[in-house]
């Protein structure tokens, strides 16, 4: 038998994605600020129409309440454990007991990511037409684009993946209305 490791690669790209780099936060001398009654750098910019901050990001998603425990246990077929949400991922997986399965939730850059890896891999994605802006799938996960957000739905069973398609695409519908 074959034990396919993309799930495990996706999980560890994502987290590893997530993760803070630390940017010298720990030793080192802390950060010098400017004199206050320090005139503006000369840029060549009129500081008083020059813009002070990024624009506003888009709200972020909850990954846990886009796809709730019930709707996963529906998807996998069979009870999880509580939701575990880290950053912008929430996964349910299933009691150590079995059967196998995890229902992973993506949202942000890491779901257009996984997204993106997959096209690269050549895996087959096909759209799925009147979900959200655009939407896409493949066999074991869904990729939902709205309102400038990305969100993905990773399932994780030992079957043949073609029976996931259609519940797959109907949490797709969940998640697109939820964003």
């Amino acid at each position: 038998m074959i034990v396919r490791s993309r799930p495990l690669l996706v999980t560890l790209t994502a987290l590893a994605l997530a993760l803070p780099t630390g940017c010298g936060r720990f030793g080192g001398d802390p950060p010098v600020a400017a004199p206050q009654d320090a005139p503006p750098a000369a840029t060549g910019a009129d500081p008083v129409t020059e813009p002070t901050s990024a624009p506003p990001a888009a709200a972020s998603l909850d990954a846990c309440a886009l796809v709730t425990r019930a709707e996963a246990e529906k998807l996998a077929g069979t009870p999880l454990e509580d939701a575990v949400p880290v950053r912008e991922t929430c996964s349910y997986t299933g009691p150590v007991t079995g059967p196998t399965a995890q229902v992973e939730i993506y949202v942000g850059d890491g779901a257009k990511k996984f997204l993106d890896i997959e096209r690269e891999l050549d895996h087959e994605i096909w759209p799925l037409p009147g979900i959200g802006d655009e939407a896409y799938a493949e066999d074991g996960a869904v990729f939902v684009h709205k309102g400038g957000q990305w969100v993905a739905v990773k399932l994780v069973l030992l079957n043949d993946p073609k029976e996931s398609r259609k519940p797959l695409e109907e949490v797709a519908r969940t998640v697109a209305g939820r964003m």
